[in-house]
């Protein structure tokens, strides 16, 4: 669980979603990410894929504008096009939601869920991701 306690109505987050690890012995190609359950109050603007090399690591939670969070907007966005993971490897590549406060969240988000393609057929696997923004 990541989170901050000191959130503020109308700012923007940037959320990781899990990591790619591809356990099987086939390469997949990942299509999609989102995140199921937002609760009210937490609106999600967007989602982008980065590499973890361009982001000097894997910045879980990081609000815009701060001084150590990435200019995501200066970087290559690989959602564009499928994120494939080899067998058995983890990839560089993180997928993230950009969120906006727009009323104090009546919850946390729990679960992600993402969409690829393994040879000719499409899977959908659900993760826990979890993640708590609080206003006071």
């Amino acid at each position: 669980m990541v989170g901050n306690e000191n959130a503020e109505v109308g700012q923007t987050w940037f959320f990781a979603l899990p990591v790619l690890h591809n356990i099987s012995g086939e390469r997949i190609r990942v299509t999609g990410a989102k995140i199921v359950d937002a609760p009210e109050g937490i609106q999600v603007l967007s989602y982008a894929a980065y590499n973890r090399e361009d982001t000097e690591g894997l910045p879980l939670l990081v609000r815009q504008g701060d001084e150590q969070t990435p200019q995501f907007e200066l970087l290559k966005d690989y959602s564009t096009s499928p994120v494939q993971v080899a067998a058995g490897e983890e990839s560089d590549i993180f997928y993230q939601a950009e969120l906006k406060i727009t009323a104090p969240p009546q919850g946390s988000i729990r679960t992600c869920q993402f969409e690829y393609r393994q040879g000719d057929r499409d899977y959908f696997q659900t993760l826990a991701c979890e993640m708590e923004l609080k206003v006071h």
